[in-house]
């Protein structure tokens, strides 16, 4: 019984490897390094939605239709986010990070992963506030091309308002949050202004390189589906595009610690996750 339970194992395993290669030498999206239980649950999740039989047939499906590549796609790079996601960070990012980019003739800042935007649009809305926007360009970047358009828009759900201006509130925002969008129907659609100076472009942290210098880096709640070699590759790739003194922003269940640069920044609030680079 042991030994077939194994086998069975093993031909899930090395399923799952041949998808995963085949889904990057045939698309060039690399998910290889991707921690291996929460790949295996959204392969499987997909495999159901297709109603086939094994990993090996939605494998055959994939390399003979696109739609069934793209729907892959999306159930690999799930979405979560909201506005002022875990206000306290944005409300530390004001005390502690705004002084620092009072000081510098022009802002560049990334934000890698950013999803459906709404990161990004909290991140637009605080420089507002801070006088700060008009001489900053914040990058926007993620793997899917649908995810973009759909954060390019500005669009969000009507029901979620009622949460994003508790997180808002609580970020230290000035004003009444519903200024910077316009309701209609059950969406809303945030002011134009805030997309001036946003550049949304499809950017892959797992094969691509670093495209600019930056002072300030977001990338939260990204690594944590990431295997150990493959957080380390990407660690790499934020430190090379980060400029001397720039800020690290990480999700609260990542850290620097046990990375190649560990020694390479202070902590400007470890409870927040937010780092300043030193060397």
């Amino acid at each position: 019984m042991n030994k077939q339970k194994h086998e069975i194992g093993e031909r899930e395993r090395i399923e799952i490897e041949l998808l995963l290669e085949a889904l990057f030498l045939m698309y060039g999206y690399d998910f290889r390094n991707y921690a291996f239980s929460s790949v295996r649950r959204r392969i499987w999740h997909r495999v159901h939605a297709e109603k086939l039989p094994t990993i090996t047939a939605l494998q055959e499906r994939v390399l003979h239709d696109r739609s069934c590549m793209e729907r892959l796609l999306a159930d690999m790079t799930i979405h979560v986010t909201e506005m002022f996601r875990d206000p306290e960070m944005f409300l530390a990012f004001r005390q502690k990070v705004v002084p620092l980019l009072r000081t510098y003739p022009f802002i560049r800042i990334w934000h890698a992963g950013c999803s459906s935007g709404e990161e990004v649009y909290s991140m637009a809305i605080l420089l507002h506030e801070e006088g700060l926007y008009n001489k900053t360009r914040i990058y926007a970047t993620d793997t899917s091309s649908d995810i973009l358009e759909r954060a390019k828009t500005g669009v969000f759900p009507l029901e979620r308002m009622q949460l994003y201006t508790r997180n808002y509130m609580e970020a230290g925002g000035k004003t009444a949050f519903s200024e910077y969008y316009t309701a209609k129907y059950d969406s809303v659609i945030f002011n134009s202004e805030f997309k001036r100076n946003i550049v949304f472009a499809q950017h892959n942290l797992v094969t691509d390189s670093s495209f600019n210098e930056f002072n300030v880096i977001l990338c939260r709640n990204v690594m944590i589906y990431f295997n150990k070699q493959l957080q380390d590759h990407v660690h790499h790739l934020l430190y090379d595009s980060l400029s001397p003194f720039g800020v690290l922003a990480l999700g609260t269940k990542e850290s620097i610690n046990f990375t190649p640069h560990t020694d390479a920044y202070d902590e400007l609030d470890m409870q927040n996750r937010l780092y300043r680079k030193v060397r």
